[in-house]
């Protein structure tokens, strides 16, 4: 049987006996994240329902088994064995309760991706852009990639015509070339 505690602002704790394995989930969530961490311990099979507590440095959690007493520290997402048996003076109990499984995750699974359509021709004023085949026009200028671009082309960096490699100036808008 598994249990599930309140360890902290928004931490919860999930207990689970497993054959001689205790396995211990911490869960916490905040806006727009998530985080899950869980570690097994060898206990051994439990006599006793597992008891928790809160100190100033966490949480404690207490296993009974034939065995003996285990106590596991629970320090944010991390965990571990204690050498020895805690103090547990001025620590508050915790409630546990039953639940019938430990989640394997806190988020819904996402649904597979669709394929994007193809993109539309865009317009805004006087602008229009399609993708297929690539290009561009604005007013007057037009830029298309759907021609094989061969390194002998140049373009005026004011106005996009085209130009020669010998032009010194734009013959569609005088702009001194480089």
């Amino acid at each position: 049987m598994a249990y599930v505690c309140e360890i902290g602002t928004g931490q919860r704790a999930y207990l689970d006996n497993q054959g001689k394995q205790t396995i211990v989930t911490t869960a916490s969530s905040s806006l727009g994240q998530q985080q899950q961490s869980s570690q097994s311990f060898v206990t051994g099979s439990w006599t006793a329902s597992p008891e928790s507590f809160r100190n100033a440095s966490g949480a404690i959690v207490k296993i009974t088994t034939s065995q003996g007493q285990y106590f596991i520290q629970i320090q944010g997402n991390s965990m571990g064995m204690m050498a020895e048996s805690p103090s547990l003076q001025g620590a508050q109990q915790i409630q546990l309760q039953h639940v019938d499984y430990i989640p394997t995750s806190l988020m819904p699974p996402m649904e597979p991706m669709k394929p994007m359509e193809p993109m539309k021709p865009m317009k805004m004023g006087d602008m229009e852009m399609n993708m297929n085949p690539m290009q561009m026009r604005m007013g007057n200028m037009e830029l298309r990639m759907d021609k094989a671009v061969s390194g002998t082309h140049r373009f005026c960096s004011q106005c996009g015509t085209e130009v020669s490699p010998s032009d010194r100036f734009c013959s569609a808008c005088g702009h001194r070339l480089q």
